[in-house]
């Protein structure tokens, strides 16, 4: 169960935070191993089909992890903006989803999660997409992570007053 925010005057949306992980750039992803111990990584990432899908290879902590607890906390900002106002700041917009991640197995659902991640960050490339997907499927891994909880936060510069 989400921890209740401390600082409730900064809440956005879940409608917005999602925003932030569909127009975002790249996320980090928080696992905890066997041990207790934590662990986050930077992904790239595709938002499609009620799911935060990601790629990897086929060994690594992060997929240990995984196996001994499949619940991960994704993190995503989007722009920010330091400032100074009296004092030290920033204007900042972030989310997180909390969920579990699952190997997806079916190759349809692999194969579109790895379209859609080539759509996102190379779509000049996507003549090459589909011989480099099939050059690589046996050492990639796709895992869909369920959006199980999503909320966000954000300090935004204040519209000005009367022209101030």
């Amino acid at each position: 169960m989400p921890h209740a925010m401390r600082r409730k005057d900064r809440r956005i949306s879940p409608e917005e935070a999602r925003g932030l992980f569909e127009g975002g750039e790249y996320l980090f992803m928080a696992t905890v191993g066997q041990d207790g111990r934590p662990y986050g990584v930077p992904m790239s990432y595709v938002v499609m089909n009620n799911a935060v899908y990601i790629h990897c290879a086929s060994d690594g902590r992060k997929l240990d992890n995984l196996a001994a607890c499949p619940w991960v906390c994704l993190n995503v900002v989007g722009s920010t903006q330091p400032v100074y106002e009296g004092g030290f700041s920033t204007y900042y917009e972030s989310a997180i989803i909390e969920g579990q991640a699952r190997l997806v197995t079916n190759e349809e659902e692999k194969n579109s999660a790895l379209l859609s991640l080539a759509q996102k960050y190379l779509p000049e490339h996507m003549g090459r997409a589909e011989k480099d997907i099939e050059r690589s499927w046996q050492r990639t891994l796709v895992y869909a992570i369920s959006i199980d909880c999503v909320s966000g936060k954000a300090k935004r510069k204040k519209p000005a007053v009367n022209g101030r």
